[in-house]
């Protein structure tokens, strides 16, 4: 039993990590202190300055625990990490995570590349170039470049595999000079590489110059196609540069980043600078409280996005001076590796620009709005609605189960889980049937939901014998309701399986009508009348159809491995083709076992010894050899198996 009281008094007055869990041992928020003793505190005790997201947060909080950390700075790195893991429902959150492409030099190659990078290593052998803000711009630009300069792309590693292959394709068509076979030097392919990193840097101006040269060049001569291809070059060419805006003389590396915010949403807007070219932006949604001050939502979002990207800038300006300033830019200088200012700009430029991101935040703010309660309705506001249909109050968690297999052969389960009315696809399960035989879903349900449960309870137990967190398991999350493709047997095969584990889950079954739509809800021995142009029945609907989906497309895979196989394989002298015979006449697996001794051996493909194994097979004998008057009654010899 957790003392709240006496684990208060446990506190040490040293810097580390604190998380809050509620009554379902999910943690709902992640902080960060320089004396834990005294942050921790503060929470329970009485206060008028609490917010009042803080006071509903602390309403919920059954525990807490703790991590020490050797410094504020060690403390601020977990804290980012432990809330990109959990992502706790009272921190600050970005809604999307975003990856950004980048262009990778590998200057220290004595040929050197352009590459498509997602990462960015410090081994001091390549450069990068970004981010940019979507990868079709980056595949564009370097195919530009392929023409222009003809950088290799191959991996080949030179000059040590120079001369050991044909030159590839892009030698052919004239995008690269072909560094494999010699045809180019080391020193001119460098020259020509040099230029490449020009253009990437913004210098376009000789190169335009050099292109429009060519054109007329061709032009004159009478040459129209290459005067073509310059052209189409040129206007390439300017395009890109029309897309990068001069935004200082300075040549820094720097983002900007403003926000705009309602009652309930914030964005955050970002401009790319590198040297001193606007290269990119983009925009984030925050998930933030009223009760939460732009200072606090500006942090937590420089906290959240750049511990997630690889490149951190010389310089960050911002809208608002951030809480935690100091021990940001510590931990951002030791990322970069270099000194990292945080400016608020306050006159001039510098403040021009902070507005023009603010105003961009509120465009698209004002502009997703609409969108985003559309959004909302139609997930956490469907969970809602079913939630009070049913009447169980909010729910968060959603798990759904399904059946799936072939005339009872080799069944599947599936469970697929939805949160805040989304599918939560890393929490999906596939269940291969074990101890059923044949087409009995109601067994096959309980083997699946016993196997289900008593894994999670067995690995929570584990974790707290090892005083680990158990959110870190893969079954320790239970559902808020569990949702059964079925009604009222479904529905009672669930709650007999959770009364046997001592659990308490609302479970409620989604029934469809005579042609296999689904129709509403089971929930306590009746059938909840639901409105079918609600955004709760709609997400019903797709919770089911998710759920069949899952088990089927499961079931498919086994199947197509060769994994799930006929009934018949298993017996003796039945081989393929004699197999498909069977099927071809008879259309199923109970046809063939209620089929007559004298039916399976006028079956094309089969003779009498290969009737008498399929006859006694489904008769609980591997082979008998019956009198030339036929088979005994089958009455006196039915013992069938389950297929």
């Amino acid at each position: 039993m957790f003392d709240l009281e006496e684990e208060l008094k446990k506190l040490p007055s040293s810097p580390g990590v604190y998380l809050m869990h509620n009554d379902r041992d999910e943690i709902i928020y992640v902080g960060k202190a320089i004396s834990l003793k005294n942050r921790v505190r503060q929470y329970f005790q009485s206060s008028r300055n609490k917010t009042a997201k803080i006071e509903q947060m602390v309403s919920h909080i059954a525990w807490f625990e703790y991590i020490l950390t050797d410094s504020e700075l060690e403390a601020l790195v977990l804290e980012c990490n432990l809330i990109k893991e959990h992502r706790p429902r009272y921190n600050t959150m970005l809604k999307d995570d975003k990856t950004y492409p980048y262009i990778k030099a590998t200057v220290g190659e004595d040929f050197p590349r352009l590459l498509f990078s997602r990462d960015m290593k410090k081994d001091g052998r390549s450069r990068y170039f970004g981010p940019y803000t979507s990868a079709g711009a980056v595949k564009d630009t370097l195919e530009l470049i392929h023409k222009l300069y003809r950088v290799r792309t191959c991996s080949r590693n030179l000059p040590r595999d120079a001369g050991k292959e044909r030159p590839c394709l892009n030698y052919h068509i004239k995008q690269c000079d072909a560094p494999c076979q010699g045809y180019i030097s080391k020193e001119e392919y460098q020259k020509s590489f040099g230029q490449a990193l020009d253009f990437l840097g913004g210098h376009y101006d000789p190169l335009l110059r050099t292109l429009k040269g060519k054109m007329e060049e061709a032009s004159e001569k009478m040459e129209f196609e290459k005067a073509i291809e310059y052209r189409e070059l040129l206007n390439s060419v300017k395009q890109v540069a029309q897309k990068q805006k001069i935004t200082s003389s300075s040549m820094e590396d720097r983002d900007i980043v403003a926000l705009a915010r309602d009652d309930r949403d914030a964005v955050v807007q970002v401009f790319f600078i590198r040297e001193g070219k606007l290269i990119g932006r983009d925009h984030f949604h925050i998930s933030a409280g009223a009760a939460e001050s732009e200072e606090e939502i500006l942090d937590g979002f420089v906290k959240q996005f750049y511990a997630g990207t690889p490149f951190i800038p010389r310089e960050l300006w911002l809208q608002y001076p951030l809480a935690d300033g100091e021990v940001i830019g510590q931990w951002l200088t030791a990322r970069r590796g270099q000194k990292v200012r945080l400016v608020v700009p306050q006159k001039g430029d510098k403040e021009r620009l902070v507005e023009l991101a603010a105003r961009n935040a509120a465009l698209v703010l004002s502009q997703d709005k609409e969108r985003i309660k559309r959004e909302e309705l139609r997930t956490i506001g469907a969970m809602n609605q079913i939630g009070e249909l049913i009447g169980i109050g909010a729910i968060r968690r959603v798990e759904a189960f399904d059946i799936s297999n072939t005339s009872g052969v080799e069944s599947v389960g599936s469970m697929v889980v939805y949160e805040d009315g989304k599918p939560r696809r890393s929490d999906y399960r596939k269940f291969k049937i074990r101890t059923v035989q044949g087409p009995n879903d109601y067994a096959s349900m309980e083997e699946l939901l016993t196997r289900r449960f008593s894994h999670g309870m067995e690995e929570t137990k584990e974790l707290e014998e090892n005083g680990k967190d158990v959110s870190l398991g893969s079954f320790t999350r239970f559902p808020d309701l569990i949702m059964m493709d079925g009604g009222r047997g479904q529905v009672n095969i669930a709650l007999s399986v959770l009364t046997r584990l001592g659990l308490t889950i609302p479970v409620c079954g989604m029934v469809k009508d005579d042609f296999h739509r689904t129709r509403g809800l089971y929930f306590n021995n009746a059938e909840v009348p639901i409105d079918r142009h609600s955004e709760g029945f709609r997400l019903i609907t797709r919770i089911q159809d998710e759920a069949h989906r899952f088990a089927i497309e499961y079931h498919r895979s086994l199947r197509g491995k060769g994994q799930v196989k006929s009934v018949l394989d298993d017996i003796p002298g039945i081989g393929p083709a004699r197999r498909k015979a069977l099927m071809r006449r008879f259309k199923d697996i109970e046809a063939v076992r209620n089929a007559s001794m004298e039916e399976l051996a006028d079956t094309p493909q089969m003779n009498r010894r290969a009737a008498e194994a399929v006859y006694g097979f489904f008769r609980g004998k591997e082979r008998e050899t019956f009198p030339a008057g036929g088979p005994p009654s089958a009455k006196t010899h039915d013992n069938p198996q389950n297929l």
